[in-house]
């Protein structure tokens, strides 16, 4: 599948925490990988699992779900871990399942909502169709929250971690 995009549209790879469903810009994903547990590391913040070796790099892993003041995700077959460019640093972040990829307008991207919280790691909202069991699209649709992976501002976590 090619992450080229036309003009007005992107590219999402889909994942659920919890019940929630999250996006992030397809540009941005590395490589989506089984989940592994990571070697742990002291003196870390609790949502850093640890790091892993990915062809010769370690790269932290991050609990998503505790990185944005969520309970941790329970280890399941379908836990996996997204791996992501960040400002030039690689990172995993520990999701609960990939769900799909999907191409979305920008038209169709509301912003977030403006709400007094210690940091909004939200920058919109889009309705996305979910897919029947036959591959269709089906009627009903989800909300995707998009995820500003600039915003999650673990440059200096990273940095340490790493």
């Amino acid at each position: 599948m090619s992450t080229t995009n036309s003009p007005g549209e992107r590219k999402m790879v889909t994942f659920s925490l919890g019940q929630q469903m999250f996006g992030i810009d397809m540009n941005a994903l590395i490589e989506i990988r089984e989940w592994e547990e990571p070697t742990p590391l002291p003196g870390v913040a609790p949502f850093i699992k640890g790091v892993t070796n990915l062809r010769g790099t370690v790269i932290p892993v991050v609990g998503l779900a505790e990185r944005i003041g969520w309970p941790a995700s329970k280890i399941h077959s379908r836990s996996c871990i997204l791996v992501v460019n960040i400002s030039g640093n690689q990172c995993g972040f520990l999701v609960d399942e990939v769900a799909d990829i999907v191409l979305i307008k920008d038209e169709d991207v509301q912003p977030a909502p403006d709400m007094e919280t210690a940091e909004n790691v939200i920058r919109g909202l889009v309705q996305i169709s979910t897919r029947a069991t036959d591959g269709s699209q089906g009627e009903a649709g989800t909300m995707v929250s998009l995820l500003d992976l600039n915003a999650l501002s673990l440059t200096r976590q990273l940095d340490f971690a790493a």
